[in-house]
């Protein structure tokens, strides 16, 4: 029974998909993930992101980056996830301010840049 139990853990491991269009931030940002105990994904905008998450049904919690360039940005891919994918985390940064409440979607965590690590690794392990 014992067994049983830890290979279900093992089998278990959360992946977050890295939303960022900054390469280097982003790189950065999927280190931090892995070494917290996550399996990583990555895209580098919105419409990457939806791309891997309708290839991956293994997503578990989103990490994007407010300001990127494309169709949308961070938060406006937060509701789209919010809407197509109900039990996908959130968590949304930017280095530009904090959004207003009513922007950010239920359940989600805005997350100030320059990044915390330690802060990183809290809000992970809140929706893990």
């Amino acid at each position: 029974m014992m067994a049983y139990s830890t290979a279900c853990f093992q089998s278990t491991t959360l992946t977050v998909l890295v939303v960022e269009d900054e390469p280097l931030q982003r790189m950065s940002l999927m280190d931090l993930v892995e070494e917290a105990g996550y399996d990583v994904a990555e895209a580098s905008d919105a419409d990457q992101a939806l791309i891997v998450l309708e290839s991956r049904p293994d997503i578990r919690i989103i990490l994007a980056d407010v300001d990127m360039p494309g169709s949308m940005d961070g938060l406006r891919l937060a509701a789209t996830v919010r809407d197509r994918w109900p039990p996908i985390e959130i968590i949304v940064t930017s280095g530009r301010g904090i959004p207003q409440l009513s922007s950010i979607p239920a359940r989600a965590m805005f997350l100030p840049k320059p990044l915390n690590e330690q802060r990183v690794k809290e809000a992970l392990t809140l929706f893990a």
